[in-house]
């Protein structure tokens, strides 16, 4: 199996076979966990039609769990110079999972993949990326969640109704490994008690959460959005503009990080 590495920029690239791989076996709490398992859009021409900005070179994987390599948009630091070449947007590589440029090494990102609204500004993980406003949004064609109505876990795929990709409000950071910049992403949740249809999903016994899907009008307003105003976009997307399915994900067997 091949494994990801990093460049000096913080871009993906393949590195050498390497034996440090994760047991499928550890994957075995997601698939019962909050939204920890998204699938990528394959098609570069939908990607780039519904974000404007085309995606990077080598995309990572289509099935994404935490730590896995994906992509995630933001708004470029020099945008804001007045300099009308710079775009609005930019797509970078980067792994699920937020790994804060305090960490000592990647395996926070086993536990950072959704950020909680209610906590975010206080959290060692994401106070930070939120102080500073560092907001991005992470493309997807759908995401899972798991109901437990029958009395176990049944990963269910939801996914805009129009088949249109979604676009997820996250915060990104950067972080210094040995072998170079290494971005990652986390995905912000709200709780969705009163929401029709996410509602369903997770243990009875547990909050019902939902991440913070954005709609497209809302793209580059959440990426210029100041601290302050961040936590106006922590709404509810329309229950009838999803749409929901059991289906059988691939399986999450191996980890990608070196």
């Amino acid at each position: 199996m091949r494994s990801w590495d990093f460049d000096k920029n913080g871009g993906l690239e393949r590195s050498a076979d390497v034996s440090g791989l994760m047991k499928a076996s550890e994957f075995g709490r997601y698939h019962g966990a909050m939204c920890s398992h998204y699938q990528a859009i394959k098609e570069r021409e939908r990607y780039a039609r519904r974000f404007g900005v085309e995606p990077p070179t080598d995309e990572g994987k289509h099935d994404v769990w935490p730590c896995y390599p994906a992509t995630f948009i933001r708004r470029p630091r020099e945008a804001d110079v007045g300099d009308e070449a710079v775009p609005e947007r930019e797509t970078l590589p980067g792994l699920f999972g937020m790994i804060p440029h305090w960490a000592t090494d990647n395996n926070v990102g086993r536990q950072t993949y959704n950020a909680r609204s209610e906590t975010v500004a206080t959290k060692p993980s994401f106070r930070d990326a939120w102080k500073n406003a560092q907001h991005c949004i992470i493309p997807v064609d759908a995401f899972f969640e798991p109901d437990w109505r029958s009395g176990k876990a049944i990963p269910t795929r939801i996914s805009g109704a129009d088949g249109e990709p979604l676009g997820i409000a996250g915060l990104w950071s950067s972080w210094k490994s040995p072998k170079g910049l290494v971005h990652s992403f986390t995905m912000l949740t709200i709780n969705a008690q009163s929401h029709d249809l996410m509602c369903q999903f997770h243990k009875p016994v547990d909050e019902k959460r939902m991440v913070v899907i954005l709609p497209p009008d809302s793209y580059d307003p959440w990426l210029k959005a100041s601290p302050q105003q961040s936590m106006a976009f922590m709404r509810q997307y329309p229950a009838e503009r999803l749409i929901a399915g059991a289906e059988a994900p691939a399986p999450a067997q191996r980890s990608l990080l070196a």
